[in-house]
């Protein structure tokens, strides 16, 4: 369990510096812990709520409304294979019972070297490609048993080319001075930036 390191720290500055209300940084404050731990500590909610001004209630409530924002430590790696209707008609079952075996665990399970976590989730929107799955939510497409074998092989040896959980992209935005949209805070006071820079939105919105 921790609180955000400092150069983590200063990134959540960035992040909450874009926004005209502190609160509105929540959402990619906890992808940020999540980056840095691989999961979603309770120290890290108690700061960031210092952070943005809420009660850890809140960020709690926030986190655990999103799956894809998890709360126990998990695998480097998160296979989701899908078995919705599409996935489950293509053999997406007869993928998960292989996958139970050749990772020995069920869904929910982490392998005894930390490196993979396995779920059995809904459709993924894929259907036209099933049976599919998700590592660390990066799609693989009409999956066989071969190819199963063959991606677990890739990332036990780290050579997939998937980031760790947590990492959302291997960049980081950054959004320059002149680009911001400006944080005008939303009570009426003032045109926001972006609507002075682009005359031509006013027409729209009489």
């Amino acid at each position: 369990m921790a609180r955000l390191n400092p150069a983590n720290l200063s990134v959540a500055q960035d992040i909450i510096g874009r926004y005209p209300v502190r609160r509105s940084a929540l959402i990619p404050l906890l992808h940020l812990a999540q980056e840095q731990d691989g999961y979603v500590a309770e120290d890290a909610m108690a700061h960031i709520a210092e952070l943005v001004g809420v009660t850890p209630a809140e960020v709690m409530g926030t986190c655990s409304f999103y799956e894809m924002l998890k709360r126990a430590p998990v695998g480097d790696y998160m296979v989701n294979i899908c078995h919705g209707i599409s996935c489950h008609l293509l053999g997406a079952s007869d993928l998960i019972h292989h996958a139970e075996d050749t990772l020995g665990v069920k869904p929910g399970g982490t392998t005894d070297d930390g490196k993979i976590t396995l779920e059995a989730v809904e459709c993924i929107a894929a259907c036209t490609e099933a049976p599919c799955l998700q590592v660390n939510y990066r799609y693989r497409n009409r999956v066989t048993s071969e190819d199963f074998d063959r991606l677990v092989g890739e990332l036990r040896a780290d050579t997939a080319g998937v980031a760790p959980h947590g990492k959302l992209a291997q960049v980081r935005q950054h959004i320059g001075d002149a680009r911001r949209a400006g944080v005008s805070p939303p009570d009426g006071q003032g045109e926001p930036a972006w609507l002075a820079r682009n005359p031509s939105d006013a027409g729209d919105r009489s």
